[in-house]
């Protein structure tokens, strides 16, 4: 179907109007929505996005890890046709994607800080 440009105008007018008379009639809808409790929920949405990608890394080194093994055997059986560079690097890989989670809880500590506590001399003080 080919749409001309008057077409395409009324089209956007048409959609544009029902847009305006949705805002307005929903406008008690909205009132609930503040930039406070907007952040909540992306300060939320993201913890749900860190979990997903600690679970990601967990099982995926876990699949590298048993690729390194199954190729490691493979070079074992057939050192001409399989380099040992390539089980050696999918077993960095592995161990890397393993250890992905604690670096990112380790540097956000570094970064945000983890509790309300300084380190100094004498020990650890909380303020």
């Amino acid at each position: 179907m080919k749409m001309n440009r008057t077409t395409f105008m009324k089209f956007i007018r048409f959609a544009l109007g029902v847009l305006v008379i949705f805002a307005l009639t929903n406008m008690d809808a909205y009132a609930a929505y503040t930039i406070g409790n907007v952040a909540s929920q992306v300060k939320t949405s993201f913890a749900g996005l860190a979990e997903l990608i600690t679970a990601g890394a967990y099982i995926a080194g876990m699949g590298f890890g048993l690729a390194a093994i199954l190729k490691f055997k493979a070079h074992k059986d057939n050192p001409t046709q399989i380099p040992v560079g390539t089980p050696i690097a999918l077993l960095f890989i592995a161990a890397a994607l393993l250890f992905l989670p604690t670096i990112f809880k380790v540097s956000g500590g570094t970064l945000f800080g983890s509790s309300g506590s300084v380190g100094g001399i004498t020990g650890v003080t909380s303020f």
